[in-house]
């Protein structure tokens, strides 16, 4: 127990360990509708917590993740194109490694950059992917794109979740748990690296370059790193996606999906991962909502289609006026203040006490 308590890296093992168990449960007992939506919720703050770190952590911003989460997304599709069979592992780790290869590329030619410089590259790229997409489609499927293939569950697995659980495992379910599971995992391996050495060489390149460099840190392989890792989150994401809409296709990986991982990340707070998790559940989860609300009330479809980005936007308004540094970012200090107010109270009356003494 002592050294559980001592080593935060144990902690938070056993933490993502005690997280999947409980996920499965939870995960049985929604429909399948919500089983969806929670891989949705999964890929979409995978993607958001990779572009949290890029941009809380190492100051770069970057307009172009959608295009990376293409390229997984892709990678997936063609690995499972013809009727080809691939385990899930093999699908998820191609799709990292393929799109960490690409951003590895992208991030040297923009290493030299900054501020507004690297998200104009970065948004050249997400303009840029999709359009390939299309010109080849002798390749990538044109304008319809790749079909990709359900995954089968596996047996053992399929056996070992009917002995917890006691009802079969079915796509959506199986889908679901594959997301939360690499969402876990990602999370974990983000957090862990943020506070290393990494992550700190990353916060010192954030905050003062020159000085950064004075220490010893090289500005250059310190950017390419972060760039590298979020780039592989991104890509991860896009292949989970491929996965769960079953097409991998050039509509879907637009400018549009680039900006709502970045209002994501504003919504829930840069360099926060808890942040990005709730930017992305409410990108995910608010528009249905609010779709149905407008229903109830007598909208037609089309008015409560539309009522959703309308709120969506006035809600991000909301947050950036009300909370500039996202949900988390503003309440977490607001809670840690609350938590010690005796303390400011005793210094200042120590203080007072004893300039009246003298």
């Amino acid at each position: 127990m002592r050294r559980i308590v001592s080593s935060p890296l144990l902690r938070r093992g056993l933490a993502a360990i005690a997280l999947l168990v409980v996920s499965v449960f939870l995960i049985d007992m929604l429909s399948d509708y919500r089983q969806s939506q929670v891989s949705s919720v999964a890929y979409l703050a995978i993607a958001a917590g990779g572009l949290s770190v890029l941009i809380g952590l190492n100051g770069q911003l970057s307009l172009g993740h959608g295009a990376f989460m293409a390229i997984g997304a892709y990678t997936v599709a063609k690995m499972l194109q013809d009727g080809k069979e691939s385990p899930m592992l093999v699908l998820l780790v191609a799709a990292a490694v393929v799109t960490a290869l690409v951003g590895a590329v992208v991030a040297v030619a923009a290493a030299r950059l900054q501020g507004p410089y690297v998200a104009g590259a970065t948004l050249a790229l997400a303009v840029a992917v999709p359009a390939l997409a299309v010109h080849f489609r002798d390749t990538l499927g044109g304008e319809p794109g790749l079909r990709v293939s359900s995954p089968d569950v596996p047996t053992a697995i399929d056996d070992a979740l009917f002995f917890f659980t006691g009802t079969e495992t079915g796509t959506s379910q199986w889908l679901a748990t594959v997301s939360v599971a690499c969402l876990v995992l990602t999370f974990l391996l983000l957090r862990n690296l943020s506070q290393s050495r990494v992550g700190r060489q990353w916060r010192a390149v954030r905050d003062d370059p020159v000085a950064a460099q004075l220490a010893g840190i090289d500005l250059g392989r310190s950017r390419i790193v972060c760039f590298v890792v979020s780039a592989a989150c991104a890509g991860l994401a896009g292949g989970l996606m491929a996965l769960v809409t079953r097409v991998a296709a050039p509509s879907g990986f637009t400018l549009i999906l680039s900006l709502t991982l970045l209002m994501a990340v504003v919504l829930g707070g840069l360099g926060t991962l808890t942040g990005a998790l709730i930017g992305a559940a409410l990108l995910t989860l608010l528009p249905t909502y609010v779709t149905n609300a407008g229903s109830s009330l007598g909208l037609s479809d089309l008015q409560s289609a539309e009522l959703a980005p309308l709120v969506l936007g006035l809600t991000t308004i909301a947050v950036v006026l009300l909370a500039p540094s996202g949900l988390v970012g503003s309440i977490a200090p607001a809670l840690r203040r609350l938590r010690t107010p005796s303390t400011d109270t005793s210094v200042t009356t120590t203080t007072i006490t004893r300039g009246e003494q003298s």
